[in-house]
């Protein structure tokens, strides 16, 4: 008589797919000073000094700046406590958030 051997049946494991980043862009105004939105993104997004004025100076530059990549959820917290911090102080500094391709 011969024992058999009997392997356990493996599981296929679902695939997690990972989630979709989104970009949260700094949008350039003419009319908030530099020094707000450097401390906006040193508070808010947790920048050094030399990271937050690069930023915005790229924004000034050409309009625009991608600040940072998050999932959905962190990249609409965060440009809404930015946009809410701006508001509170009568500044029309924008963040918006935008799905990264």
């Amino acid at each position: 008589m011969q024992d058999t051997v009997t392997l356990p049946k493996t599981k296929a494991k679902p695939r997690t797919e990972r989630p979709k980043l989104y970009k949260v862009i700094l949008l350039n105004d003419d009319f908030t000073p530099r020094e707000f939105v450097v401390t906006v993104l040193k508070s808010v997004f947790r920048m050094t000094e030399g990271e937050a004025y690069g930023v915005m100076l790229t924004a000034h530059r050409k309009g625009a700046c991608v600040v940072a990549v998050y999932t959905r959820e962190v990249a609409e917290t965060k440009a809404g406590m930015a946009n809410d911090w701006a508001r509170s102080q009568d500044y029309p500094l924008a963040f918006t958030t935008e799905r990264e391709e």
